[in-house]
């Protein structure tokens, strides 16, 4: 990542134009962010379509030009079927899309509808392909169609403040209250990789959490730890809250 981005920095100096990246995971992302941070000759803003999308491209300017997100070209798809009898998951879009022979960095975040098939925001020219190349999801046969970014089925981020009290900071205990599932099935999620904190894979139960972590759980939300203050019992008072 750092070479991507010092040679994308030389070069929007050298030509004085905006120069994107592909669309970077989260862990990308704020990899790319903290690079660009220690460099003071150019700018650079964050876009992936909507404010709370996942996956978002860089654009990367001399600090001198006017840069904002519509810098940063997208489009967005909806791939209209009807799942009623074969539901798809998001993994089935994502696998029906990188199936056509994209790359996984032309695509940024894939929004499930239901029984009614999902969005997608693409590169451009990719969007252009799949709307000739996505024609199956599953068994289901699918009409995908460019569409304006305005049209985004984008639900309001919900956020729930939770208050718990542990025994530790691990994280399948913290992980457990706030997600609200037994502990013995989120162990069986960190053991299988299916929780990140900061965005890094963990595989570790006894992980211990820390004030301003990040927890995500796909299909689930996130947790952003809060204050962490100890009882009187030595127990840990742990404020969170539960995005979704």
């Amino acid at each position: 990542m750092k070479e991507r981005i010092s040679d994308l920095s030389d070069r929007t100096l050298k030509t004085w134009q905006v120069q994107c990246t592909p669309f970077l995971s989260p862990p990308e992302l704020a990899e790319a962010i903290a690079d660009l941070g220690r460099l003071t000759d150019v700018q650079f803003v964050a876009w992936g379509g909507y404010a709370q999308a996942e996956r978002q491209k860089l654009a990367i300017a001399p600090s001198e030009l006017a840069l904002t997100s519509d810098c940063i070209p997208l489009s967005a798809l909806r791939i209209r079927g009807n799942f009623l009898f074969d539901p798809a998951s998001h993994r089935d879009f994502l696998g029906a899309i990188l199936s056509t022979g994209i790359e996984r960095d032309e695509v940024g975040d894939v929004i499930v509808l239901g029984e009614t098939g999902a969005q997608a925001i693409a590169s451009p020219h990719i969007a252009e392909y799949l709307e000739l190349q996505l024609t199956q999801v599953r068994t289901v046969p699918v009409k995908t169609q460019i569409i304006p970014i305005s049209e985004l089925k984008i639900r309001p981020p919900q956020k729930q403040e939770i208050i718990t009290t542990e025994a530790s900071l691990r994280l399948d205990a913290v992980a457990s209250a706030g997600f609200a599932m037994s502990r013995s099935k989120m162990v069986g999620l960190i053991k299988n990789e299916e929780l990140r904190v900061n965005w890094q894979y963990v595989s570790s139960p006894s992980h211990q959490l820390r004030s301003g972590d990040l927890v995500t759980l796909r299909g689930r939300g996130r947790l952003e730890i809060g204050e962490i203050a100890i009882t009187k019992k030595h127990r840990y008072r742990i404020q969170m809250w539960r995005i979704s």
